[in-house]
């Protein structure tokens, strides 16, 4: 794949190398293993082309739509470690850059400084995951604006250290929207992101998946699954279901269930229980029926 972006050569290289891997046995391999089947190849190879080019990305899909797993794979494609922040309302400076506690260097008590996941990515020039980033408060993530742009640098409150990102630091970031205890991203911090779409995936793309990350065998059932899993999102589409009720990892866990159990109590374990209107409950369980 040529590169036609003004980049040094030697970042040309590197961009150029890493879509490559895409057609490779590397590549395949790493599907084979579990890796990300994404719907679309575009959707992977705009993905690379961003953190090539030291962009950060935000994750953007309903639950279970497999953007944690989007991002490990990435990781794995950069042979990048990957540090990861899990936001909450309870999400603070300690949280994200580290916190002081007591030890001892000998028997002398001294105060000690436990880097935290941004300080650590930071550091150590690889990648830092941000799962769910509209569940911090908003106060909180302004906290890391110019770990997010170009400065990618940070003065530690803890320790006034001024820490500036090793070459080879990114930012990936998800976001499930519409949710109960999430707030919408202000425009500073949206900003400082290159935004990428991750939809349900569907059809040959979901069997893959099914093979790869799950224990059932039985072609009959994995293609019955599958088309479960069509008309859920159909039906979250329509308006008639949640997303949680498409979930595509809900629906792993079923095909899981099912080598031991019965398919509709394998549905009614993992995805149906989990629904909270009996409206929608309702409606799964007859999907289910009509399938299996």
């Amino acid at each position: 794949m040529n590169i036609n972006y003004q980049l040094p050569e030697n970042i040309k290289q590197q961009l150029e190398e890493t879509l490559e891997v895409r057609q490779d046995e590397e590549f395949q391999d790493l599907i084979r293993d579990g890796g990300y089947v994404p719907p679309h190849m575009d959707l992977l190879t705009d993905a690379i082309t961003a953190l090539s080019m030291g962009k950060n990305i935000l994750l953007k899909g309903p639950t279970g739509a497999g953007k944690t797993k989007f991002a490990e794979t990435l990781s794995q494609l950069f042979q990048q470690p990957m540090f990861s922040v899990n936001c909450s309302v309870d999400l603070d400076a300690e949280s994200l850059l580290g916190f002081k506690t007591l030890a001892y260097e000998g028997e002398k008590q001294v105060i000690e400084f436990i880097p935290g996941p941004v300080t650590n990515a930071m550091k150590a020039g690889c990648f830092l995951y941000i799962d769910e980033v509209n569940m911090a408060k908003p106060e909180t993530l302004p906290l890391i604006n110019g770990v997010l742009d170009y400065r990618r640098t940070i003065t530690n409150p803890f320790t006034n250290e001024m820490v500036t990102a090793k070459e080879g630091f990114g930012v990936i970031a998800a976001i499930n929207e519409g949710y109960i205890g999430t707030v919408p991203l202000n425009e500073a911090l949206k900003n400082r992101f290159i935004v990428i779409e991750v939809p349900y995936i569907e059809g040959e793309q979901l069997k893959q998946l099914i093979v790869s990350n799950t224990k059932l065998t039985d072609e009959t059932l994995i293609n019955l699954f599958v088309k479960l899993s069509g008309d859920l999102i159909t039906a979250v589409f329509q308006g008639k279901l949640s997303e949680d009720a498409a979930s595509i990892r809900a629906l792993l866990d079923a095909c899981d269930l099912s080598v031991l159990i019965p398919p509709k109590r394998a549905i009614l374990r993992s995805i149906v229980d989990k629904l909270d209107e009996e409206r929608e409950r309702e409606f799964v369980k007859n999907l289910a029926e009509t399938l299996f």
